[in-house]
């Protein structure tokens, strides 16, 4: 791991701890909060959720949610399936996940901050949710074994990763064969001024990280997914984007530029039912 890489983690990791933190003094967060912390939430993150969804849950797991879209309305859960939540946060998706999975399915979240950890550990007991499991752990290190799961939901959180690639590697080697990728995520689209790009801390704002939608897709074809499907859902304008910019420095011009070019999208892909027969063609697939 590269010392930059290091960096984009730890930056991720404190910003989305101090996030729980606020939630537990009655604050909420959202994945376009300023760069100074404060919750400035912002149309990323806005009315994801239809409230006959999150009623019954935890008042503190819908408040932190960080998320640029609703995965778990998209992703088409089945009763009994297993499901494991990237970067699960407070736990909201994994909560609504476990419902629709019901009793003889299995909902995971995974994630890497201790204080994310702990909210949503507690929602987990407030909710009464006996078919939930909170790990900690890495997106690029998922600690599950190979084709153990049915489907891989994830919300605003794969873009905040460093090394997609072996994101995608991870997630494809987790899934049983037939198994189904649905993921919200920021996506571009065009070509995005090399001063947003290189922001470590828009990078933990969901911006700076956001792949192309078609690189988004060369990296699943390259994972060995299949039936790969990207679906705009929200699609912010540059007037959305003038408080995260410019709390973080952006010049006002740049900012005018990206209009149209950031995206809240649906990530849909399957891994083969057949992977026998798959071959890889990148020398690191298999790491």
């Amino acid at each position: 791991m590269s010392s930059s890489d290091i960096d984009i983690k730890e930056v991720v990791k404190e910003k989305y701890g101090q996030a729980a933190l606020r939630v537990r003094t009655g604050g909420s967060s959202c994945c376009g909060a300023s760069p100074s912390g404060i919750g400035q939430c912002d149309p990323i993150t806005s009315n994801l959720y239809d409230i006959a969804q999150t009623g019954e849950l935890p008042e503190e797991a819908v408040l932190a949610s960080l998320g640029c879209g609703n995965p778990t309305a998209l992703a088409e859960l089945q009763s009994g399936e297993t499901v494991l939540d990237l970067g699960s946060g407070g736990g909201i998706d994994v909560l609504l996940s476990a419902k629709r999975v019901g009793p003889t399915g299995k909902a995971y979240g995974l994630d890497m901050t201790d204080e994310m950890l702990n909210l949503a550990n507690e929602n987990k007991q407030k909710a009464g949710a006996a078919n939930v499991e909170f790990l900690k752990g890495e997106i690029e290190h998922i600690p599950l074994p190979d084709n153990s799961v049915d489907v891989i939901i994830s919300n605003c959180v794969i873009n905040l990763s460093a090394d997609k690639d072996r994101v995608l590697r991870e997630a494809f080697r987790v899934l049983r064969p037939g198994g189904r990728f649905a993921v919200s995520d920021i996506v571009t689209r065009g070509v995005i001024d090399a001063e947003i790009r290189k922001s470590v801390l828009l990078w933990a704002g969901c911006v700076a990280g956001a792949l192309d939608e078609n690189d988004y897709r060369v990296k699943l074809s390259g994972a060995g997914f299949e039936q790969i499907g990207i679906e705009p859902t929200r699609v912010y304008r540059a007037e959305d984007a003038k408080d995260l910019l410019g709390g973080a420095g952006v010049d006002p011009n740049v900012i005018s530029q990206v209009d149209g070019k950031f995206m809240s999208a649906f990530v849909r892909a399957v891994k083969p039912k057949d992977t026998a027969t798959k071959t890889c063609c990148a020398p690191t697939c298999c790491n």
